[in-house]
């Protein structure tokens, strides 16, 4: 199937790494896996994803399993509907940021634990290549299940003394345009809608909020509009960047103790960031008295380390936010409600705060192709053993002034590299030495 079975999701081209037959496999086998008489399924607005239901579920109830069919949705919803209704797993179907052509399936287990190649999918790969199909003497069925108004009620409980904040949101012609738009006009919000409308073919740009390219426009528009904040949903609603009021990107880790503000006031507990984050965020968490814990990359590993540790929230320099109050799953709308319920109490701009937690300079994600990223990561060890090495992750080397962190990709031939340090040139001189050592050309800066 051409790989398709991801560290964190099933994801691919769709009639090229995976079509309906294989929709109908995964189906069939997947309650056997979750150990299932009942899942939710919702799906995003690309052009395959009926047909990929349509196949998916028929795959499902000739397994014996009902199907609860939530319809068009956000993949928060989908996590959202599997503990408020007590499912015994769910699937979004969706690929996300991906381009159009993509398709692909987030599954989860019981109270919306996710399934990633460590804890199933690995399984669920050899069960469809080689298992045997016999379907049920007792077929299951689909309901339909309208969530809408109980999550947005869930949604609305996130909200804390909102004031009528200007914002300009860009859903990307993806999920984040079912509720989020509609939910912060109904708070009150004067909001400038950009490319709202559902559409599965991505027609102004791809919704990937990662990417430079696709906040242009959110960017002029910030501006034009003398807006408060600039927010980029990704394709499935599960992510979330943001613009402060100068048309200015924010990296996404320093949002983490921004919201520490107000989650922090309420209780305290571990906080959750990745090992690409800034030390700003440790530091800044730990003035606020919360207890920071860096952790591995990947919404599947993140979401399980939330839980196990009981933790308050936590998030990562892509834009995942994640929230004990949210069954220990990620939401850009839960995100949202956070950050605006934190400006709406502080009197500063939020230009004004992120200065405030930002102490030191950082590169952002830099990209180099490579075809031996276990040698090279082996070799960073080596040449930099004097300084303290934390490999939960690829590799993360703190020295004094400053820090690198080089990891492979989980589903391309990358490296992924950040540098931080206390000065501009210590960064820029590292950066440099670091990719002379990977001896690769740079495939694509990062933000």
């Amino acid at each position: 199937m051409g790989g398709i079975y991801k560290a964190y999701d099933v994801r691919g081209v769709y009639n090229k790494d995976w079509n309906k037959e294989d929709a109908y496999k995964i189906g069939f086998f997947l309650p056997g896996l979750l150990k299932a008489g009942k899942i939710a399924v919702g799906r995003d607005v690309r052009k395959s994803s009926d047909e990929v239901f349509e196949n998916l579920t028929r795959g499902m109830t000739d397994a014996g399993c009902d199907v609860y069919d939530i319809g068009l949705a956000e993949t928060p919803m989908v996590y959202f509907s599997t503990v408020k209704y007590d499912m015994d797993g769910s699937v979004s179907i969706t690929a996300s940021h991906n381009p159009p052509e993509y398709n692909g399936l987030k599954v989860s287990k019981k109270l919306a634990v996710p399934v990633g190649y460590d804890n199933g999918l690995d399984q669920l790969e050899k069960m469809v290549k080689t298992g045997s199909i016999k379907p049920a003497a007792k077929r299951g069925s689909v309901k339909k299940l309208d969530i809408r108004n109980d999550y947005i009620t869930h949604l609305k409980s996130f909200a804390q003394n909102i004031k009528p904040l200007k914002v300009v949101i860009d859903t990307a012609n993806g999920m984040g345009g079912l509720v989020i738009p509609h939910l912060l006009e109904e708070l009150g919000f004067n909001v400038v809608k950009l490319f709202a409308e559902l559409d599965g073919t991505f027609p102004n740009h791809l919704p990937d909020p990662l990417k430079e390219e696709n906040l242009v426009v959110l960017k002029q528009t910030v501006i034009k509009e003398k807006a408060d904040l600039g927010i980029a949903i990704d394709g499935d609603a599960d992510r979330v960047m943001f613009i402060d009021e100068n048309g200015q990107y924010i990296s996404a880790d320093l949002i983490i103790p921004l919201m520490g503000l107000l989650l922090l006031k309420k209780g305290k507990g571990h906080v959750l960031y990745d090992v690409r984050s800034s030390r700003s965020v440790a530091e800044e968490v730990a003035k606020l008295g919360g207890k920071p814990y860096m952790w591995k990359v990947g919404h599947a590993y993140m979401k399980l380390k939330l839980r196990e540790l009981d933790g308050l929230y936590g998030g990562e320099l892509a834009g995942h936010y994640y929230f004990r109050d949210n069954f220990y799953t990620d939401s850009a709308a839960v995100a949202l409600m956070c950050v605006l319920s934190t400006l709406s109490q502080d009197n500063r701009k939020i230009s004004q705060i992120i200065s405030s937690i930002r102490k030191y300079h950082f590169s952002g994600e830099i990209n180099y192709k490579v075809n031996n990223k276990d040698e090279i990561i082996n070799k960073l060890k080596a040449k930099y053993s004097d300084g303290t090495i934390i490999d939960i992750d690829g590799v993360r080397v703190e020295f004094p002034d400053y820090w690198f962190c080089v990891r492979g990709s989980n589903t391309e031939p990358l490296l992924r590299l950040v540098v931080e340090a206390k000065t501009k040139e210590l960064m820029d001189k590292k950066v440099k030495e670091l990719a002379e050592i990977i001896g690769a050309g740079e495939a694509a800066a990062g933000h």
